[in-house]
């Protein structure tokens, strides 16, 4: 036959101390509410920031250089990569992949025939293929091929047709600079010249250059160029996220300039994840303090109760029943706290969604899974805490 506790409920004698238990009440409610928050917020970044925003295959794809200042303008060897820096950087864990873009080392000009008439001093550079979005089959060259094969930066194309009517000169779609003819005009250190025939084959959103096939570039430099040391002032790199802190430190260390655009999120996420991991750790603590005042409470509850609590031991009952039926008078209230924060939780959730992100795609107004799994922790935690602490308490009665 079961026990009922209701006989044995009015000997625990709650007294005057009944505000330390509100304090506590209301203590872990707001370091719950803070906690809670906190976890949907670092969430809600990851999602605006591109935490779970899709890329092309899977990598972001940025260039790098080194910034130039006054003290290292004309020295090459301190504004070009080496061996060395892309070994370095190809290290990292989060870096899938280096490459260089190694530009033209002799004069270069490029010639749009009859059909854009113009001629420009210009660079073209060679990138591997597996760094470039938009590659063609018909993007190979061999030694002794009549014709080159050229990917063209869409910014470029875009910056043309901006300028073209202030020339005079035709405004071009992307379908005809696929199939428009260039020339490429190579220049001998004593001023000689060679013309090749170039072909625009496709447009890319990723690289903003010029490029040639490497094997093209490598001919052209051995025979028009005046080094043979030829060393990037750029690099491509292959990376899972760009915006990654860690990504983002190395390249401040190393005083590597990268594109804004592609990283400007990076020092936000970074700023932002610290708040909020600084009030998630806030909250916690108000919690741990909560619970330790309602240890407090406990504790001068069983000894203004001692007597009697000794009695109900000399007469039979179990000190592992009491303790059981002790801690659970306190479920209901404190799911009542945890509930109640996590509804205050969903509703800013709510409002911060619909008001603040104008019902954004990236994220959603229900709460992430995981703040009701902290939700059923936090009661299990205070549940066993205070089991644990009534058992031990009533033990030493025995």
């Amino acid at each position: 036959m079961a026990l009922s506790f209701q006989p044995v409920k009015p000997l625990l004698q709650t007294g005057t101390n009944a505000w330390s238990r509100w304090f506590s009440y209301a203590g872990l409610g707001i370091g719950v509410l803070l906690l809670l928050c906190s976890i949907q917020m670092y969430i809600n970044i990851q999602q605006l920031l591109g935490g779970d925003s899709p890329r092309k295959d899977g990598y972001d794809f940025i260039s790098i250089s080194k910034t130039i200042t006054n003290e290292t303008m004309g020295q090459l060897d301190k504004n070009l990569f080496t061996e060395a820096d892309m070994k370095e950087l190809g290290s990292k864990p989060f870096v899938e992949g280096v490459s260089p873009l190694l530009a033209n080392n002799f004069r270069f000009q490029l010639s749009g025939g009859s059909l854009v008439p113009f001629v420009s001093d210009f660079f073209v550079e060679s990138l591997d293929d597996s760094f470039i979005d938009t590659v063609p089959p018909t993007f190979k060259w061999q030694t002794g091929d009549e014709v080159v094969p050229i990917i063209i930066a869409s910014d470029f194309l875009e910056i043309y047709n901006v300028f073209a009517p202030g020339y005079g000169l035709p405004q071009i779609s992307e379908a005809t600079a696929t199939q428009l003819g260039l020339q490429l005009i190579c220049y001998h250190p004593d001023g000689t010249r060679e013309t090749f025939r170039g072909r625009v084959v496709a447009l890319s959103d990723r690289v903003n250059s010029i490029i040639v096939p490497k094997n093209f570039l490598d001919w052209a430099n051995n025979k028009f160029g005046t080094t043979k040391d030829i060393r990037a002032s750029r690099l491509y790199v292959k990376t899972k996220d760009a915006n990654n802190p860690d990504f983002l430190s190395f390249l401040q260390q190393k005083n590597y300039k990268v594109n804004k655009d592609k990283t400007k999120f990076g020092r936000v996420k970074q700023v932002l994840q610290g708040v909020f991991s600084g009030l998630g750790i806030f909250g916690l603590l108000v919690v741990v303090l909560a619970l330790m005042l309602f240890s407090f409470y406990l504790q001068l509850m069983i000894a203004r109760s001692k007597d009697n609590l000794q009695l109900l031991l000399v007469l039979g009952y179990s000190p592992n029943w009491l303790s059981k039926n002790v801690a659970r008078r306190f479920i209901p209230v404190y799911i009542l706290v945890v509930v109640c924060a996590v509804v205050l939780t969903q509703l800013m959730q709510w409002a911060f969604h619909h008001f603040a992100m104008f019902d954004r795609e990236e994220l959603s107004t229900p709460l992430h899974w995981s703040v009701f799994a902290v939700a059923a922790f936090l009661i299990m935690l205070s549940l066993v805490t205070n089991y644990r602490m009534v058992k031990r308490l009533l033990y030493k009665m025995v």
